[in-house]
């Protein structure tokens, strides 16, 4: 597992949406949940970034 680096962890904090950061604090804890997987999920997206799709590849339906 590797190391998160505080640096990278506080510009992914940064630039979040703004309503994650306002959301993280609000009153209601549904808008609270909803913000906390947000930022969770810009958290992991900047340690483990999605692989591009290829688009030299022909969509196939399921």
């Amino acid at each position: 597992m590797e190391r998160l680096d505080p640096s990278t962890l506080a510009s992914t904090i940064l630039t979040a949406p703004g309503w994650v950061r306002v959301g993280i604090t609000a009153p209601v804890q549904r808008i609270r949940e909803q913000a906390a997987h947000e930022l969770a999920r810009a958290i992991c997206e900047t340690v483990h970034p999605a692989i591009a799709d290829d688009r030299s590849q022909l969509p196939l339906p399921l």
